[in-house]
């Protein structure tokens, strides 16, 4: 796998997957980080056949070559949540439930209230975290206060919205048209030292400008080992988590897409379907998560295999959504006899997990 920084030389423009069109709706959505279909779309201009396969890791943020990932959903500021099922001194222990629902997640009774002065003084939290803290996470399942503080020097978002209007003039005259004639939508502007970080199976030769997202504006894209190193150190330690088969938490740092044919209908939600409850004889017990993402892909013509078409939106778990487990369980999508949809979300990098342990505070239940 080698990998690679994308470096904007501008804005880059990535529209949601909501229907738009000028006239009907005076704004238009946008999405940051662009999804694994933006990314694999900009990296196959540098292929010779357009259909060439390829597999993707990420993307992720970077700066000073050092990966940033989504904050893990399982926190409430920096105090952790376990599933009450795995604290035995927790007085919601016997809280009933639905038997189709995850469990609900609570702090560890274990755990020492803040102090509220501490709070109010601690600095802004991050929302992203260097791969030297995720790595600290994936070692002994915690996170300190201080794993949390963002230094001055980090912003809470490495980008900037940019709003841009469009206008259309009528002829002859200073009037905005009435049909078609004004939209606005949303550019990001990513802040210096910033970029994007991907993995690729595909070596390219580099440095390379390539097109990403809409309106022609650009990037540049570049290698860089030392993220290899770091992607690989990650891995090993999920790895080695995830073999204990011991009660886990799976870290997802893309977006999740875990969808299911039923009766002609795909539907998407915030676990993978191959997942059955605990409740349900299975091994998920609980799961945090946050609204979902909207992804906006093309499918190839198959009247004309040099076009693309619309494919129907999908809603992807957003990423640092955390999976509570009695053992880790493999993905659906990872298998070899997976179908090749479902293959191909990993293929452009959809559902990455990272594999924790359990707090080891906790006690058998």
């Amino acid at each position: 796998m080698h990998w690679y920084t994308l470096t904007p030389l501008d804005v880059l423009l990535f529209r949601d997957a909501k229907p738009f069109t000028p006239g009907e709706r005076a704004w238009a959505g946008s999405t940051f980080p662009p999804s694994g279909h933006a990314i694999a779309g900009a990296l196959r201009s540098l292929c010779q056949a357009q259909d060439e396969k390829f597999n993707i890791t990420g993307p992720f943020l970077c700066k000073d070559k050092t990966l940033y990932f989504p904050r893990p959903l399982g926190f409430v500021d920096s105090a952790p949540l376990i599933p009450i099922d795995w604290d035995k001194e927790n007085a919601l222990r016997h809280a009933l439930s639905a038997d189709n629902q995850p469990r609900p997640l609570a702090k560890p009774s274990w755990l020492k209230e803040p102090n509220d002065d501490d709070e109010k003084n601690a600095k802004q939290y991050r929302q992203y975290l260097p791969q030297k803290v995720v790595l600290k996470y994936l070692e002994d399942g915690r996170l300190e206060k201080t794993d949390w503080q963002r230094p001055d020097c980090e912003p809470e978002q490495p980008w900037t919205i940019e709003t841009r209007p469009h206008n259309a003039i009528k002829p002859g005259s200073r009037q905005v048209e009435e049909s078609d004639g004004y939209f606005v939508e949303n550019a990001v502007r990513m802040l210096p030292g910033w970029s994007l970080a991907i993995g690729c199976d595909r070596q390219f030769d580099t440095p390379t400008s390539l097109r990403l997202g809409g309106e022609g504006h650009r990037v540049i894209l570049e290698e860089c080992k030392d993220l290899a190193t770091d992607w690989q150190t990650l891995q090993a330690k999920s790895k080695q988590n995830f073999d204990t088969r011991k009660r886990a938490i799976a870290y997802l740092v893309t977006p999740g897409v875990f969808e299911r044919i039923h009766n002609g209908t795909a539907t998407c939600r915030a676990w993978p379907w191959e997942w059955k409850l605990a409740q349900q004889s299975g091994l998920l017990v609980s799961v945090a998560t946050d609204k979902p993402v909207p992804i906006s892909c093309r499918i190839r013509d198959q009247k004309d295999k040099g076009k693309s078409i619309p494919a129907p939106q999908v809603f992807a778990a957003p990423p640092g959504s955390q999976y509570y487990l009695n053992r880790p369980e493999e993905l659906f999508q990872n298998r070899e006899d997976a179908s090749p949809k479902a293959q191909r979300w990993r293929q452009l990098g959809y559902s990455e997990l990272l594999w924790l342990p359990c707090l080891e505070d906790a006690a058998d239940g």
